[in-house]
């Protein structure tokens, strides 16, 4: 069942899905109404569970169910990375690739680059200790609000010089 993404309590569950590029505004679209479709039939073992999605910078997935009632079950979750896998393949994005780190400089700039090679970039001063990255400690609908962190405050921060 559907509910806008801020009637969704700070409890929730949620997953951060980070696409390779940014969304075209047809891209987007398609998208919401992938996900829209998605969250009003989205259930645990026939019971429909309260869900919500929103798209943050145009390039950042967020999906959210609300579990106080009825858990996510293993099956239940796996229809969502399918749904996904279907705009992966649709849209010729990456969403569910886990192996990439999503930057965000002081300029506002959002790059998504391969997790492998990281160290190479901070050699190389394309990655900073102001850079921010995505916070991968986020669970809860709460947790977004710290959704990105310096670099310094990171697992990130292992790459640089004390």
């Amino acid at each position: 069942m559907y509910l806008p993404f801020d009637q969704m309590p700070d409890y929730s569950r949620v997953w951060v899905y980070q696409a390779d590029q940014r969304f075209t505004e047809a891209e987007e679209k398609i998208v919401r109404e992938r996900m829209g479709r998605f969250c009003e039939g989205w259930n645990t073992h026939g019971n429909l569970m309260p869900t919500s999605f929103e798209i943050i910078e145009n390039q950042i997935l967020v999906l959210a169910v609300d579990e106080s009632k009825l858990g996510a079950s293993g099956c239940s979750i796996d229809s969502s990375v399918r749904t996904l896998r279907e705009l992966e393949d649709l849209l010729q994005i990456n969403l569910t690739d886990q192996g990439k780190i999503s930057l965000k400089k002081s300029t506002g700039e959002l790059r998504v680059i391969p997790a492998l090679g990281v160290k190479a970039r901070v050699n190389s001063g394309e990655i900073d200790t102001e850079t921010e990255v995505i916070n991968p400690l986020i669970h809860i609908k709460a947790d977004l609000k710290n959704l990105w962190q310096p670099v310094r405050n990171s697992w990130l921060n292992k790459y640089f010089p004390n």
